[in-house]
């Protein structure tokens, strides 16, 4: 009996001894990569590994001494952690992503942790660094993670269409956004009196200009003059002020010379703005469309069309809402009313997108963008992955069920704006 007893102690430690080789796997720490987040500083030093689950490091290796301010600046959306030898010295500006932050003893080499969405997302880039009141990142390095493989893409078109807020999450069909979701999105208002009336939407596509429909910026086809013109950018409430809003007067209004009141053709217009637009979470310009961004669409892309324009009340909405709607091929629009759709989608230069079952744009949409998001990975269907929103259209009409409502079951008309970026550049270059 002892014997097998010690035969039996002998084969289960054998096998716990297996099964601990098997399960017991070695783990490799990842490798650690350093990069320089302001170009031509070297005191300025930034670390971080692959994946960036705990974001990355800065260290500013300077002598520092107790009482130093230092101001941060990032071109999103950012959380950073600091240690114990530094505070904060106010709230953070939500706005402009600024961090006030000063040390409680001296220091050669202070560091602190930055934090923003996951790869493959990029990350909160560092793009001011002042240490009491002089700037020591005149030079932001906005590209140096795609260098090194941390799982980040390289998103050639950072700079324009992206959302710089984090809750990013799906947009459902007719529902409220929120605020910083359409950081492009703009309000153009007209005097009416001693007041602005809110008349259209439109799309900011660069410092200067706003993109809107032919229609918005002129009366029975005769362009307004640019005073009697205003435009709110940053804004979600229609009906009251937001700390986000840049308002802004119109310098000079572009309407395109064969715009025809009596058949919406050519409806686009360019408002060049008088005082350029500031760039920051709320605030941000769309991607022009071009035909080399469908290679990265799935076959069956919905756009998306933003506004405060009539709900099922047939009155403005309070805020923002967005609507997912397919693009209609020409023919299936025109069989649908053939009397309307015809004479409008022969010229070649608008499309039909929408549904026929109440969900579609409506008085106070035009001039709003159809706009795509495209993905930085081709066949992505949503904005779980980065990508950017470009605008294919701008919203110019639909049927009426009366005389001065849309008809909710007709498909909408939008000016292609792809047949018009020759003239678009033509004026933003000149």
């Amino acid at each position: 009996m002892k014997v097998i007893e010690q035969s039996i102690v002998v084969i289960l430690s054998l096998v716990l001894n297996v099964s601990a080789i098997k399960f017991n796997k070695v783990v490799r720490p990842l490798p650690v990569f350093r990069a320089l987040p302001c170009e031509k500083d070297d005191t300025i030093v930034s670390v971080f590994q692959e994946g960036l689950k705990e974001g990355y490091n800065v260290t500013i290796k300077k002598e520092l001494e107790p009482a130093t301010n230092i101001r941060l600046m990032f071109d999103s959306q950012a959380a950073v952690f600091l240690e114990e030898s530094a505070r904060f010295t106010s709230d953070k500006d939500d706005i402009q992503n600024i961090f006030s932050i000063i040390l409680l003893k001296s220091s050669s080499d202070f560091t602190f942790n930055v934090r923003g969405q996951a790869a493959p997302f990029a990350p909160p880039y560092l793009t001011s660094l002042k240490i009491d009141g002089e700037e020591f990142c005149n030079h932001p390095n906005l590209a140096y993670f795609r260098d090194f493989p941390v799982g980040v893409l390289s998103n050639v078109d950072r700079h324009c269409g992206r959302r710089k807020v984090l809750h990013t999450e799906l947009i459902v069909q007719g529902v409220t956004t929120k605020a910083g979701d359409w950081p492009w999105h703009a309000a153009i208002h007209r005097h009416n009196g001693a007041t602005f009336k809110y008349v259209c939407g439109g799309t900011l596509i660069s410092k200067h200009f706003v993109l809107t429909a032919a229609h918005c910026a002129s009366i029975h086809g005769v362009p307004v003059t640019p005073d009697i013109l205003g435009v709110a950018l940053g804004k979600y409430h229609l009906f009251r002020s937001d700390v986000t809003i840049q308002e802004r007067e119109v310098f000079r209004v572009y309407v395109h010379d064969e715009f025809r009141y009596s058949t919406l053709s050519n409806d686009i217009a360019l408002l060049k703005l008088r005082t350029e637009a500031v760039y920051n979470n709320y605030v941000q310009p769309a991607c022009l469309w071009n035909e080399t961004v469908w290679n990265r669409l799935s076959y069956d892309a919905y756009g998306t069309v933003v506004g405060w324009g009539f709900d099922q009340s047939d009155s403005l909405t309070s805020t923002l809402h967005a609507v997912n709607i397919p693009q209609i091929p020409n023919i299936q629009c025109i069989y649908s009313r053939p009397e309307f759709y015809g004479n409008l989608l022969r010229d070649g230069k608008r499309f039909c997108a929408g549904y026929t079952n109440g969900t579609t744009v409506c008085n106070g949409d035009s001039g709003g963008a159809f706009a795509y998001f495209v993905p930085d990975i081709a066949n992505f269907k949503t904005s779980s992955v980065p990508g950017a929103w470009y605008v294919k259209g701008i919203v110019s009409n639909t049927l009426s069920q009366d005389a001065s409502i849309c008809d909710p079951n007709a498909y909408a008309i939008f000016t292609d704006v792809a047949k018009y970026l020759p003239w678009i550049q033509n004026i933003i270059d000149s």
